[in-house]
C-alpha cells in the first residue's frame, strides 16, 4: 500500500529527442546532459559505458536511466538482430543519430530511442535529480519493459496524428514498469524515496532542492528538520546514500549546467545564483563535476543542442 502512495504520487514526464542507431559494430557517444536520460532498447545487443561504472550489457527491451551530468557511451556488438520496421524519427521532431560501420558484416545493430525524464513527487520538481547511479532494468527480470517496444517501432515507423504524444505515453509506463520493480525489490538506487516516511526529512531534503543557492551549512539543514547535526547525517546518509552537503553540492553542480545551457547568464552570475562567492572556486569545483570549464561546458552542450 505503502508503494501505491508513492506511485500514486510520482508525476512522470518523459521528453522522447533522439532516436539512436548504431549499424554493425560500433559506438556512439552521448555526451553530458544537465538532466537525467532514459535510454530504450528496441533492437539489438550491446552495451552501455559511463566512467566510473561497470559497463552496463543491454539488449530488447532493456530501460536505463542515466543521472544528470554523466557521460555515457552506447556500444552496439554488431551481432545479431531484431525485427525492425523502417524508422522515420524526423517525422516526430527526433534526432537521428547514426553511426554506420564503415566495412565488414553490418547485419547487427542497435537501435535506442532516447527521452529526457522529469519525475515530481508531492509539489516537489526535478525528483530525478536524486538518482545518483544508473538505474537497470532487463525484459528478463521486468516483462513488462517488453510490451511497449513494438508500439514504440509502430508509431516510429508510421508518424501520424498524436504519434508524439502516444510516445511520451508508452515512455512513461516504461518509466513506471521500471520504478515499480525497484521499489518492490527495495533497490539501493530508489532508497532516497523512503524519506517520504519521515515528514522532517523530507522537509530538509525539499528545502535543499529548492534552494540549493542558499548558504547552507549541516547546522542550517539540521535546524530545518528539528534534528541534531549528528542525527540529521546519519538519518539522511541512511536514506540518501551521503551526507546533506554532499547532496547540496551536486545539486548546485546541475542547477549550474542547467543555467550554463539554457540561458545566456554570465558564469559570473551563474556562480553567484548556486552559491558561490568565487567564481574561482565555483570553476574549479565546476570541473572536479563534469571534467569541464563552465564555458567549455556551455559552448559543447549549446551546440549539442
Amino acid at each position: 500500500m505503502e508503494h501505491d502512495f508513492i506511485l500514486d504520487q510520482m508525476e512522470i514526464q518523459a521528453k522522447p529527442f533522439a532516436l539512436c542507431e548504431l549499424s554493425g559494430k560500433g559506438e556512439l557517444g552521448l555526451g553530458q546532459d544537465s538532466t537525467a536520460r532514459l535510454h530504450y532498447v528496441l533492437s539489438g545487443q550491446g552495451e552501455i559505458l559511463i566512467p566510473g561504472q561497470p559497463n552496463l550489457p543491454v539488449s530488447r527491451g532493456t530501460l536505463v536511466l542515466v543521472p544528470a551530468l554523466r557521460s555515457h557511451t552506447l556500444r552496439s556488438f554488431g551481432a545479431g538482430t531484431d525485427p525492425l520496421p523502417q524508422c522515420r524519427p524526423a517525422g516526430l521532431n527526433l534526432v537521428h543519430l547514426v553511426h554506420r560501420q564503415e566495412s565488414g558484416n553490418q547485419l547487427g545493430g542497435l537501435v535506442v530511442i532516447c527521452a529526457h525524464i522529469n519525475l515530481s513527487l508531492k509539489n516537489l520538481h526535478n525528483v530525478i535529480d536524486l538518482v545518483r547511479s544508473p538505474i537497470v532494468d532487463t525484459v528478463g527480470n521486468n516483462p513488462g519493459l517488453a510490451i511497449p517496444v513494438n508500439q514504440i517501432l509502430q508509431e516510429i515507423a508510421n508518424p501520424s496524428l498524436g504519434s508524439r504524444a502516444m510516445l511520451r505515453a508508452l515512455l512513461q509506463q516504461a518509466m513506471i514498469a521500471l520504478m515499480r520493480r525497484k521499489m518492490q525489490t527495495s533497490d539501493l538506487e530508489v532508497a532516497w524515496m523512503q524519506t517520504l516516511r519521515d515528514p522532517r526529512l523530507w522537509s530538509v531534503l525539499t528545502y535543499m532542492m529548492k534552494t540549493p543557492g542558499d548558504d547552507h551549512s549541516l547546522e542550517t539543514l539540521a535546524e530545518q528538520a528539528g534534528m541534531s547535526r549528528s542525527t540529521l547525517a546519519q538519518r539522511f546518509s541512511d536514506a540518501c546514500g551521503s551526507g546533506p552537503m554532499e547532496l547540496v553540492r551536486e545539486l548546485r553542480m546541475q542547477k549550474a549546467a542547467e543555467l550554463l545551457v539554457r540561458t545566456d547568464l554570465p558564469v559570473k552570475r551563474i556562480s553567484a545564483e548556486v552559491g558561490f562567492q568565487s567564481r574561482t572556486a565555483f570553476a574549479r569545483a565546476f570541473v572536479a563535476a563534469t571534467g569541464l570549464p563552465p564555458r567549455s561546458y556551455r559552448r559543447e552542450n549549446k551546440s549539442r543542442g
